[in-house]
């Protein structure tokens, strides 16, 4: 069986159908609960500044090329960088239980991902180059390694590395086989709020989309197996380049389509260096799902030559130029939210009051801040996304959506019913390819395909993401499996986000039945596949859970 045939089976198998869930054990083995904070014994934590007073810009703003001043790279703006991207932003009280949320949000707050960087040597932390790990808990890094400054020199200037991993456990531990697709969901969150901690800075990120998985696990010590427990070992993800500095004189365009090129040999400088600790173990005994392992092993990415740049990124609207309309939601600019305010109180939320609405141009900036982030990828955007309107206000309710790659609407309309509409919505953004499909109240429905979950109906607006499954297998290979799941969580994370700048809520749903979805749209194959839900509205707060 080759590759694409392996993780097509894998997807096949993980599926959802109301009468037979994906394999889990089905109840929660609370005496394995893995830890949700690794640590490594051995490796010297350098503790980082947090930040005292909010002087972030306006959440706007984040998004403007040019409009914030450039940071330098210094302990203190680490960080912040941190602070706004992986760390803690309140631990939640029920009774005798305490847990942590984060500004990354996860599949069942269970946190598979690890983040990693490498700087240069810096006051404050150390004097010669290093790899750490970020410890969210004790908000520091953990010197990993160290390596010559020779082999630093082999960078372009102005940039540092990031690297995010999984450890698929976590997510196991609960979920079972599926859980290999929320250790994806959840990278694309954490790539999404690494892009916008960056901007909070005058920085800006690239997917090093180039470098093999075998070269991030050499150089963030991954590979490194008498270190890791078996069941315990970390997934090699992806690595990002943050820009800062003379790299910020450039323009939006010039940027979005570049990623420096990072010579063969600095890898191998990297893990040729000395290396410390050994990582602490999360859980008692574990229960192995071989089929994540199949997975993990089938979408291993080669190292590759090209780049895939976009070649039409669809862009939208621009979210500047939509007009305002000043309802009763309209809070992002009447209270003029900071980037630190709508990233830190950013929750899942648990169910929605199923009446609160949302106004029609704010739905439309939402919609165009996604389109704009195609342009952040450096492949074509593969994922569009299906939307359940039930409660935006002057949109008649229905289904609609949204196609985030100009050249596949047609694909699209072929590939779904007939009675689909394909219409432009009223005063809808003429760049904005939106469409309305089909007119009714399909909140029952939502629910229904989402694992019968009440919270997809009553919200303001659902979302099912759709992904170009197929052709990007077939096109580039097994591995690109992973990206489309990176794409979804990075839109779901911005949804997370434009929900809390216009006083709303958002949560991602995981568990829903794939094949209902595909016949409610009139998929027939797997040309396209649902990969990712969501919801947007007015959160219920549980008076039973306090923040400390």
């Amino acid at each position: 069986m080759n590759d694409i045939a392996t993780i097509t089976h894998y997807h096949e198998a993980t599926k959802h159908h109301p009468r037979r869930q994906a394999r889990s054990l089905g109840y929660m083995d609370w005496a394995t609960q893995p830890d949700p904070f690794r640590r490594f014994t051995g490796a010297q934590l350098t503790t980082l500044p947090v930040q005292e007073t909010d002087d972030s810009p306006p959440y706007e703003d984040v998004f403007m090329p040019g409009k914030i001043p450039t940071h330098g790279l210094t302990l203190a703006s680490i960080g912040r960088f941190f602070e706004c991207s992986l760390a803690i932003s309140a631990w939640k009280r029920a009774g005798d239980s305490r847990w942590a949320l984060r500004i990354n949000p996860s599949s069942g707050n269970l946190h598979p991902t690890e983040g990693y960087c490498l700087l240069p040597a810096m006051a404050g932390i150390h004097d010669s180059p290093g790899v750490y790990h970020y410890a969210p808990r004790e908000h520091g890094l953990e010197r990993r390694g160290e390596f010559p400054q020779a082999v630093w020199d082999k960078l372009p200037p102005d940039i540092f590395l990031v690297g995010l991993s999984s450890i698929a456990w976590r997510e196991a531990w609960k979920y079972g086989e599926r859980a290999f697709r929320y250790c994806q969901h959840d990278c694309g969150h954490a790539y999404m709020a690494i892009d916008v901690a960056a901007r909070m800075l005058g920085w800006r990120v690239a997917l090093l989309d180039t470098v093999g998985d075998e070269e991030i696990a050499a150089i963030l010590g991954l590979d490194r197996a008498d270190e890791f427990r078996a069941n315990e070992e970390e997934i090699p993800e992806l690595l990002i380049a943050v820009y800062f500095g003379a790299a910020q004189s450039a323009t939006q365009a010039e940027f979005d389509n570049r990623a420096p090129a990072i010579p063969e040999d600095f890898f191998q400088g990297v893990a040729d260096g000395a290396w410390f600790g050994k990582a602490d173990p999360l859980s008692r005994a574990h229960h192995d799902w071989p089929l994540i392992h199949t997975a993990d092993r089938a979408t291993r990415k080669p190292g590759t030559i090209e780049t895939l740049l976009p070649d039409d990124p669809g862009v939208g609207a621009d979210p500047r130029t939509c007009p305002d309309l000043h309802g009763d939601h309209q809070v992002d600019h009447e209270q003029g939210f900071s980037a630190w305010q709508v990233i830190k109180k950013r929750r899942s939320a648990v169910s929605m009051d199923g009446t609160t609405s949302l106004d029609r141009q704010s739905f439309y900036r939402m919609l165009s801040r996604i389109m704009e982030s195609g342009k952040n990828l450096p492949w074509p955007p593969k994922v569009h996304i299906a939307l359940f309107v039930h409660r935006v206000d002057a949109l008649p309710p229905g289904l609609y959506l949204l196609v985030r790659h100009s050249a596949m609407q047609g694909e699209l309309q072929k590939a779904t019913h007939d009675h689909f509409h394909w219409k432009k919505p009223t005063d809808c953004p003429t760049a904005l390819p939106l469409y309305f499909l089909q007119e009714g109240n399909l909140a029952r429905i939502a629910k229904t395909l989402s694992c019968v979950q009440d919270i997809a109906g009553d919200g303001a607006f659902s979302a099912g993401m759709i992904a170009e499954f197929q052709s990007s297998l077939d096109t580039f290979g097994a591995w690109f499996y992973k990206r489309l799941f990176w794409e979804t969580g990075m839109i779901g994370q911005l949804l997370y986000l434009e929900a809390e700048a216009v006083g709303l809520s958002g949560t991602g749903i995981g568990c829903f039945f794939d094949d209902a979805v595909h016949e409610l749209l009139g998929f027939r194959d797997r040309t396209f596949q649902s990969l990712y839900h969501f919801t947007v509205g007015g959160a219920v707060l549980d008076p039973r859970v306090s923040l400390d």
